[in-house]
C-alpha cells in the first residue's frame, strides 16, 4: 500500500483525547493514545497516516455491539438481479478505552452481498465478542485478525462494517476527519444518481427531478429487457438532454445483448460514458469481448463490478485486459481490501470507480471520505442515502444536490442515536 495520511504539527494534546460522545455509558476519564506521549504530540511533527497508524496506534476496545439498521425506501429499488423494498442492514458501534466511539454499517443487498441480515447479525456479534476479549494490540494486528475471522467475499460486508467502526474510532482518537486520514486530496465529491428499473414514464419523471436538483450524471439500471431498456433511455434523454449516462446491467445481459444495446444507442446518437457489468460475473470471456467492442467501436469504457470481488479478480482483469474500470465497493472487499485493490489498479492503469450497496449515510459517508481523501476516482456512485425515506444518521457530511462536503469533524463525523436503533 502506498503512503496514505497527513502530518499533524504541534497538535494540541486535547485533540488526542475523546469524550464518550454517543456513548451509552457515563464518560470515562480520557487517556492519551498509547505510544504517543503528550510531550511528543506538542513538540514533534508526527505523521498520522493510515499506514502509520496500523503500526503505531494501540487499540483497546471497551464496548462493541451490533444492531439491525432498518430504513424504508422512498420507492422499491429494482435492478436486473434483485428488488429491494426496504433497507435491512446492520449497524456496528465500537467504543475504545479512551472514550472514542466509532461507527460502521454492514450493507445487505439480496443476490449481491453474500450475507443476509440474519447471517450478518450473527457474524457481527461474534466479532464484537472477539473485540471485547481481545487484549490491547496495534490497529494493524487487530484488522489482520478480523480479516482471518471474516475471510473473503463470504463475509466481506460484515468485515467492512467492523473495519469502518474501528478506523472511525481511531480517527476520532487522533482528532482528524477520515478524509484527511486517507490523504486529504479534497473534502468534496460529486456523485451520480441512480434510476432503477422502472417504466419509461417513471424514469422521465425521475430524470426531470434530478436535473432540477443539479445531477449531471444519471446511472440507469438495465439488463432485464433490452427493448424496455432502450425505451427508458430515450425517455430520459428527452427530458435531460445534456446528462451523462452510466448503464449498469448488473450481470443482466449476454455479451451479444450488451453489444446490441450499444448498437441501438449509437443509431440514435446516444453514447454512455460507462457500461457497468454488462454480463454475468463469471463470464470473463464475455466481459473481455464486450469491453473490446465497446472501447474500439464506440469509445465506451466498460466497468467490472460484480466481477471485481477480490484482489485476485483485479489482477486477472489487468492481466487479460478484461475491463477499463473497476468499481470499488467496501461491502465487496472491506476497507483494507479496497486500499490494496486501489493501489494495484492505479499502478496498472485501470480507471477507478467507487460505489456502494443500498446504504445509509453511515457507510456511504465512510466511502465518501475515502474517495475525497484519496482523490483518485473518476466515477463516483454514492447516492443511495438519497433514495431512503428516512435518515437515521445524525450530523456527518453535508449534501447540496450532487455534491457532498465533508467537514473537519473527527472521524466519519456522523453517528446514530443508539437507543433509537431497533
Amino acid at each position: 500500500m502506498g503512503s496514505i495520511g497527513i502530518s499533524l504539527h504541534l497538535l494540541p494534546h486535547s485533540l488526542l483525547l475523546c469524550s464518550a460522545a454517543g456513548s451509552t455509558q457515563s464518560p470515562k476519564r480520557a487517556r492519551p493514545i498509547s505510544r504517543i506521549s503528550p510531550r511528543m504530540a506538542l513538540a514533534t511533527p508526527i505523521t498520522f497516516g493510515f499506514n502509520n497508524l496500523l503500526e503505531t496506534f494501540t487499540v483497546n476496545v471497551q464496548r462493541a455491539e451490533n444492531r439491525p439498521l432498518n430504513v424504508p425506501l422512498i420507492a422499491p429499488f429494482t435492478i436486473a438481479t434483485s428488488r429491494l423494498d426496504k433497507v435491512e442492514n446492520v449497524a456496528i458501534r465500537v467504543e475504545l478505552s479512551n472514550g472514542c466511539v466509532g461507527w460502521g454499517e454492514t450493507p445487505i443487498l439480496p443476490f449481491v452481498t453474500a450475507e443476509d441480515q440474519h447471517t450478518a447479525m450473527v457474524k457481527a456479534r461474534e466479532v464484537c465478542d472477539f473485540l471485547l476479549r481481545s487484549p490491547a494490540k496495534t490497529l494493524g494486528s487487530l484488522l489482520g485478525e478480523i480479516g482471518g475471522l471474516l475471510p473473503g467475499y463470504e463475509f466481506a460486508s460484515v468485515r467492512a462494517g467492523v473495519e469502518m467502526a474501528l478506523i472511525d474510532a481511531v480517527s476520532r482518537s487522533i482528532g482528524v476527519p477520515l478524509w484527511r486520514l486517507f490523504g486529504g486530496a479534497s473534502n468534496t465529491i460529486t456523485t451520480d444518481i441512480t434510476i432503477p428499473i422502472v417504466s419509461p414514464g417513471e424514469a422521465a419523471t425521475l430524470a426531470s427531478k434530478y436535473r432540477e436538483q443539479g445531477f449531471r450524471t444519471l446511472k440507469l439500471k438495465v439488463g432485464k429487457n433490452l427493448i424496455s431498456d432502450i425505451e427508458v433511455l430515450l425517455a430520459i434523454r428527452a427530458v435531460h438532454a445534456d446528462c451523462d449516462f452510466i448503464l449498469d446491467a448488473n450481470e443482466g445481459y449476454t455479451s451479444e445483448e450488451a453489444i446490441q444495446v450499444l448498437d441501438k444507442l449509437y443509431e440514435v446518437g446516444v453514447s454512455p460514458v460507462l457500461f457497468e457489468q454488462p454480463v454475468h460475473r463469471d463470464d470473463w470471456e464475455g466481459l473481455g469481448y464486450v469491453s473490446r467492442i465497446a472501447r474500439d467501436k464506440y469509445g465506451v469504457s466498460v466497468a467490472a463490478d460484480e466481477s471485481c470481488r477480490s484482489l485476485v479478480d483485479v489482477k486477472k482483469i489487468v492481466a487479460e485486459n478484461l475491463a477499463d474500470v473497476v468499481n470499488i465497493k467496501l461491502a465487496k472487499v472491506g476497507v483494507v481490501g479496497a486500499l490494496e485493490i486501489i493501489e494495484v489498479a492505479k499502478s496498472s492503469g485501470l480507471t477507478l470507480m467507487i460505489g456502494g450497496m443500498v446504504e445509509t449515510r453511515l457507510a456511504m459517508g465512510f466511502a465518501g471520505h475515502l474517495a475525497a481523501g484519496l482523490g483518485c476516482f473518476k466515477f463516483v456512485d454514492l447516492d443511495t442515502p438519497l433514495l431512503l425515506s428516512e435518515d437515521p444518521v445524525r450530523e456527518g457530511y453535508e449534501v447540496s444536490g450532487a455534491v457532498y462536503t465533508f467537514k473537519n469533524a473527527r472521524g466519519n463525523g456522523g453517528f446514530l442515536h443508539w437507543k433509537n436503533i431497533a
